[in-house]
């Protein structure tokens, strides 16, 4: 689902993935709420969505989108400072990208996110790490294996692949993850990253 008040970025992102075989474009949509009520009947696996649009801000269309379908919602915008990154990343945002991401990269950013993986732009890290990195927090206290499963995570990694590379099952991994969002207080793997970062606890 593509939520953009552009009809030309929608046609632009249409255009780029109508080629790819493995996704199809099942509806757009020109607003936050339009896009929430869209996502609601539809059902997408992903929403491409922009920030700052007319008529509702995108964070709370996030917000509502995740607290109320299994929709995974990646950001797409031209803005990547801080005060637009950290708000979508806390409302459940599974990705954050910026508009001159090739046809190739988003078509694999968009599986990543369908297989559960966390997709951000090099520049979004970059920008998040900076202004998280600068706020005063306590600090939760993690275990080794806690914080290494999170920093898997914040490189793309499934749960079977952190399994491989640490020599443990995946439901070790999925105990890990469970115990890292109870200590962060947070629901999902962007939020965990992202919190993880904010807290000094993985680079």
């Amino acid at each position: 689902m593509l939520i953009d008040d552009h009809p030309l970025v929608r046609e632009g992102i249409r255009g780029m993935l109508r080629p790819v075989p493995d996704i199809t474009v099942t509806g757009d949509a020109a607003s936050g709420p339009e896009g929430v009520g869209l996502v609601a009947r539809e059902r997408p696996d992903i929403a491409l969505m922009d920030l700052r649009m007319p008529g509702g801000d995108g964070v709370e269309a996030i917000r509502q989108i995740v607290r109320t379908t299994t929709t995974r919602v990646i950001v797409v915008t031209t803005y990547e400072a801080d005060e637009d990154i950290i708000p979508a990343v806390e409302a459940g945002a599974v990705g954050y990208l910026l508009k001159d991401i090739t046809p190739d990269e988003l078509a694999d950013a968009i599986r990543a996110a369908h297989r559960g993986d966390t997709v951000l732009a090099r520049s979004a890290q970059r920008a998040l790490m900076s202004r998280l990195h600068h706020t005063s927090v306590t600090t939760p206290a993690l275990s080794e294996q806690e914080r290494t499963v999170l920093a898997h995570v914040a490189q793309g990694m499934t749960n079977a692949a952190i399994g491989n590379a640490m020599h443990v099952s995946e439901a070790t991994v999925k105990t890990y993850l469970s115990r890292d969002y109870d200590k962060l207080t947070v629901n999902d793997r962007s939020a965990a990253v992202a919190k993880a970062i904010k807290l000094g606890l993985i680079d």
